[in-house]
């Protein structure tokens, strides 16, 4: 038996999806042309430009394309930064695409989170009380690694309270939960169409109209921020995948499953990030610790059980450091290499719920024995 539970690195494919992508690559056309098959091809952009705008409760005119998650990052984050050499403040557990691009920023702070890696509110409106110039504050809407969702309602609310700008990165959270742009009154929102059932390498970034930024890759197309030809497959994937959306389907019913074996028949584990229970998990993610167990070693043993999971973000696979999401809520290191991510699809039968169970359990004893000999 197979069973894929890494479904917030990357999702599969319909069969639906895939008859439709096969169908588009007649459309060969470059969007920027000016002739019949460009614009067949601009109008799949078009279109789609259309349907995600609705998705997310915005204009067409305030959405971009860009080659995925992280470049949307990249493009939000440093592409306002370039316009407007501000202070920036940032949540710690964000993903490492905005790690990184901050890191160079002399008048970067990082804000403080709990334990579970809720954003302390009361330090950022210290933080805004005391900056004198109009900050950029980034905040991920929930982090994929712990499955922590913030409360963004009153985040946005403080930062513009303040006079400041926020960026929402929603790559982790809006497979789950969505995002209404103009009720949130964000100032910028990216995500990426691969966590939604489309294909990788199509992102997209919202902004308000006022926010301007400085482009990372010059041109003309995407407005002249996010220039060089479109992705028409990548783009076209994701306006099918958000076609017929239905957040309605997403339960915590089989995460809430697998935790309540885990937690009733392996010991000395617990569960990372926000309780089940409390509405401020992602109802797909299960983050464990299971303490004396190398998470790596557990993750190699299950997927040759036929078992997919992960030991946190697939963008993080080749570093062996700590993991930043893990370290900034006060996790010790040694628990840290004892962590694997479950994040499930809702789809999975309860004869692989139990197989994972089952062998979840034996895995786990098997590593502990070897520990002990």
């Amino acid at each position: 038996m197979r069973v894929y539970l890494d479904n917030a690195a990357t999702t599969k494919l319909s069969a639906s999806m895939k008859k439709y992508l096969i169908s588009v690559l007649d459309i060969y056309g470059n969007p920027s042309s000016l002739h019949s098959a460009g614009d067949a091809a601009k109008q799949i952009v078009s279109k789609t430009r259309q349907s995600v705008a609705k998705f997310i409760n915005a204009d067409a005119k305030d959405i971009y394309f860009t080659s995925g998650g992280s470049a949307s990052n990249t493009l939000a984050v440093r592409g306002y930064y370039l316009k407007n050499a501000c202070p920036v403040f940032y949540s710690p557990i964000i993903h490492k695409s905005i790690l990184k691009c901050v890191e160079s920023y002399p008048d970067r702070q990082p804000l403080k989170a709990n334990s579970e890696g809720i954003i302390d509110i009361c330090d950022l409106k210290e933080r805004l009380d005391a900056c004198n110039n109009k900050p950029l504050v980034i905040i991920d809407h929930a982090n994929s690694e712990i499955g922590s969702i913030q409360n963004i309602s009153d985040l946005i609310k403080t930062v513009h309270l303040y006079g400041g700008i926020i960026y929402l990165d929603c790559t982790g959270s809006i497979p789950q939960i969505p995002i209404d742009a103009a009720l949130s009154d964000a100032d910028m929102i990216g995500f990426s169409s691969h966590k939604l059932g489309g294909l990788k390498g199509c992102g997209v970034l919202y902004k308000k109209r006022t926010i301007e930024l400085e482009p990372l890759v010059y041109g003309t197309q995407e407005g002249g921020l996010s220039s060089g030809t479109e992705n028409v497959l990548g783009i076209a994937s994701l306006g099918k995948t958000i076609e017929h959306y239905n957040y309605a389907s997403v339960s915590p019913a089989n995460r809430d499953y697998v935790y309540d074996y885990i937690m009733k028949n392996i010991p000395a584990c617990y569960l990372v990030g926000a309780s089940v229970n409390s509405g401020n998990r992602l109802p797909h993610n299960l983050n464990i610790c299971f303490k004396g167990v190398e998470g790596e070693s557990l993750m190699i043993l299950l997927d040759m059980n036929g078992i997919q999971v992960s030991t946190g973000s697939a963008c993080n696979s080749q570093d062996m450091t700590p993991s930043s999401a893990l370290s900034a809520i006060g996790m010790n290191e040694e628990d840290i290499h004892s962590c694997i991510r479950l994040s499930f699809s809702g789809a999975e039968s309860i004869k692989e719920l139990d197989y994972v169970n089952e062998k979840l359990k034996q895995c786990v004893e098997k590593l502990r024995s070897f520990n002990n000999e």
